[in-house]
């Protein structure tokens, strides 16, 4: 479900059947799909079948300073997945488990004011406890990724992206490839020592405008007795630039401050992320 208030009663996030994203998903070129739901693995009941699928989830976490964060975990088994869930509001100890059971981990959105607040102890967290960092995201601006990308190059961490999408129509804006990889065992090996490349797009206006707008024809569609709140659409062009300003702000506050606390100069470009073709893609 939405984790907005009063949508959280009836809207959700996502009305994509995981056939669907897989299909898609699919058809755009991945060799490997992974869908990775807010502290969710029911995607794994469709798409487990599928030999060029694996399960991930995005956990939503809490920092010892109280903030959230998400985090993605790839390739977990359901025990992992509720293990984490029961550990998901004490950060060192996740962290620990998840070293544990050599799961492979990313800090996402880490400029992003998704999860609301931010302090710079948080940023210290980040920096130590997280082997890769999300670099580019299909929905967030591309300050918010450039600055992630140069916080995962300054501490020399994984580089991995995402299109987080949440319907078709973003589905593969953003992927991971791996260089040689010929499966996923190969391609998560080669994830974990580095050898992801980033491609895609971060997120705009316009895009995240369409998604809104689809949702709710998708909620229409489930929920007829919404219509009544149907009016209320013509405020989502100004409500997601009103959220673009926003975020806008966030990274260009908390991206300074992380460069003082870092000691590095603010401006300085982040480097490309193409990827070669012919090459494993998530």
């Amino acid at each position: 479900m939405s984790t907005l208030p009063v949508l959280k009663r009836f809207c959700r996030e996502c009305y994509t059947p995981p056939e669907a994203v897989y299909a898609g998903l699919k058809g755009r070129g991945m060799d490997l799909v992974t869908v990775s739901d807010h502290d969710s693995i029911d995607a794994a009941e469709a798409l487990g079948r599928h030999a060029d699928f694996f399960v991930s989830e995005e956990v939503t976490c809490r920092l010892p300073s109280g903030n959230e964060l998400h985090l993605d975990v790839y390739n977990l088994t359901e025990r992992q997945h509720l293990e984490i869930q029961r550990l998901r509001d004490d950060l060192p100890r996740l962290v620990a488990y998840l070293d544990e059971q050599q799961l492979f981990y990313s800090v996402n959105h880490a400029f992003s004011a998704l999860t609301g607040r931010r302090s710079l102890e948080d940023f210290d967290w980040i920096d130590r406890a997280f082997p890769a960092v999300e670099v580019l995201n299909g929905h967030i601006l591309e300050r918010s990724n450039h600055l992630a990308q140069r916080m995962a190059q300054h501490a020399g961490k994984v580089m991995l992206g995402g299109s987080d999408a949440h319907t078709l129509h973003s589905l593969g804006s953003v992927w991971t490839r791996v260089r040689g990889a010929r499966n996923k065992g190969e391609f998560l090996a080669g994830l974990q020592r580095g050898r992801g490349q980033v491609e895609g797009e971060s997120g705009h206006f316009w895009k995240l405008t369409r998604d809104v707008l689809q949702i709710c024809v998708a909620l229409l569609e489930e929920k007829p007795l919404a219509a009544i709140l149907a009016p209320l659409a013509l405020a989502i062009p100004a409500g997601t630039l009103f959220n673009y300003w926003m975020e806008d702000a966030f990274a260009r506050q908390w991206g300074s401050e992380w460069e003082r606390l870092r000691g590095l100069e603010a401006g300085t470009a982040a480097r490309g992320m193409r990827a070669a073709s012919g090459e494993a893609s998530a």
